[in-house]
């Protein structure tokens, strides 16, 4: 077994300066020199080197946001014009104005957005432009000879740092509880239009162009074996890398699995009653699901068909918060992490895990310093695929239910979406941010889900 990984020669003089297309994003550059230093000293990353002004070029990346924008985003916040309060006595008519105060208040006066940026930037950061879209990823190399390549992509409302916190467990496991046999060499883009990456400025940017998109970027990386792993929509991107039959791509994990059947969707979305014969397991689902549509959808169905009407998320912080926060579900779930992570204590029995409140304002406080809730909204714009209809995958497929999920998959389901299901568990904690709610758990179940597929290398 070796490492899949070409030889490189990654130095200051074969990587252009970095070259960004957003002014905004531009601001937040520094010299590549910086970034190479950084990553050399840590030997954590390997990159091939490119001609100059090739358009596979691949370019360090370093952050360094501008202080007059976090002194504009803390003017912002203490200028917030405040609706009046709801007029219920819980969360049933959006996110609580006092909780929502508090933590603007804590934003405004308290928070500091340079730790979440040094922890970036401690890490091998790097542009790539793929079909005309600088793409940013973070690219962390295991010190552990025969480590398994893996590219884990984010959903919404999240970003890369929701994976900040499984990188030490996946690249270094023998400090972790793991052998040095459960090593990842791990890639960790933004999606297109969140983050550091770009913003399409055309239609097209789909689930399915963004897994073509992925296995461009590992095989750029010299990578000739690797995994996908994906939540949120991380989901659907790593069903359809699946189907584009790459043979690069040994399998694949994902933690909100398509595999709801027909039937089932069916009787959900006409407010049908459950159809007989269903397990214990399945009715658990199809009872979940129903909440899902029939409370938890708002969201998703106004960024799906309108996202640019949500322009206020761009001039008002406060706004924004309250809408990342907010899945039309209150103390449910997916959301009810980040809530209980903000309150500080656990809400309707759904703990924070590992979740703090500020790792919540590091993720809101990216979103606003790269101005990307509209462009990342426009996401569900873009796909046309049911995303909760049987995923059809046909390459080694392995699925953890956790069970905070919106619904929690029953094994029967995942073993018709999924033909070659080599491996299916039921975690017992976590929830929709799974890996950055419980990042150890998860760092376990993705060990224990590509064990089998380690062989292929």
């Amino acid at each position: 077994m070796t490492t899949h990984v070409k030889p490189t020669a990654a130095t200051a003089a074969a990587l252009p300066a970095p070259q960004v297309i957003d002014q905004h994003r531009r601001r937040l550059l520094t010299t590549a020199a910086v970034a190479i230093a950084a990553a050399s000293a840590a030997g954590l990353f390997s990159v091939r080197s490119a001609p100059a002004g090739g358009n596979d070029a691949i370019r360090p990346f370093h952050i360094d946001v501008p202080e007059q924008d976090l002194a504009d985003l803390r003017r912002r916040l203490a200028a917030t014009r405040w609706p009046e309060k709801e007029t219920v006595a819980d969360e049933s008519q959006g996110v609580p104005q006092d909780m929502l105060r508090d933590l603007v208040r804590y934003w405004q006066i308290d928070y500091d957005w340079r730790k979440v940026e040094a922890r970036l930037n401690a890490l091998p950061q790097f542009i790539t432009e793929i079909d005309g879209l600088d793409i940013h990823f973070i690219h962390v190399r295991s010190r552990h000879e025969n480590a398994l390549p893996m590219i884990v992509t984010h959903g919404w409302p999240g970003s890369v740092i929701e994976q900040l916190k499984i990188i030490d467990p996946l690249t270094d496991p023998t400090v972790h509880g793991g052998s040095a046999a459960d090593a990842f060499h791990l890639v960790i883009p933004s999606m297109p239009g969140y983050g550091f990456s770009g913003k399409p400025a055309t239609t097209g940017w789909d689930p399915q162009h963004i897994a073509r998109a992925w296995v461009v970027l590992m095989k750029r990386l010299g990578y000739t074996k690797f995994v996908a792993q994906g939540g949120d929509w991380g989901s659907p991107v790593s069903n359809e890398m699946a189907k584009l039959g790459a043979p690069e791509l040994l399998g694949i994990h994902v933690n909100l699995p398509g595999v709801v059947p027909p039937e089932i969707l069916k009787a959900v979305g006409s407010g049908e009653a459950a159809p007989a014969g269903l397990s214990a397991a399945e009715k658990h689902a199809f009872d979940q699901l129903k909440v899902q549509f029939a409370k938890r959808r708002a969201y998703a169905q106004i960024m799906g068909t309108r996202p640019q009407t949500l322009s206020g998320l761009a001039d008002s912080p406060a706004g924004l918060a309250a809408w990342l926060l907010d899945h039309g579900d209150g103390y449910a779930q997916p959301a009810s992490a980040m809530q209980s992570a903000v309150l500080g204590r656990t809400v309707n029995g759904h703990s924070a895990g590992a979740l703090t409140r500020d790792d919540v304002l590091d993720n809101i406080t990216l979103y606003w310093l790269t101005n990307t809730a509209i462009s990342s909204a426009r996401l569900y714009w873009e796909n046309k695929t049911n995303l909760y209809l049987p995923a059809d995958v046909s390459i080694p497929a392995a699925v953890t239910a956790f069970p905070g999920e919106s619904f929690v998959a029953p094994r029967n389901w995942a073993e018709k979406a999924y033909h070659k299901l080599i491996y299916f568990h039921e975690a017992e904690a976590g929830g929709h941010f799974a890996a950055w709610e419980q990042p150890e758990i998860f760092s376990v179940e993705l060990r224990a889900a590509f064990k089998t597929l380690r062989q292929a290398m």
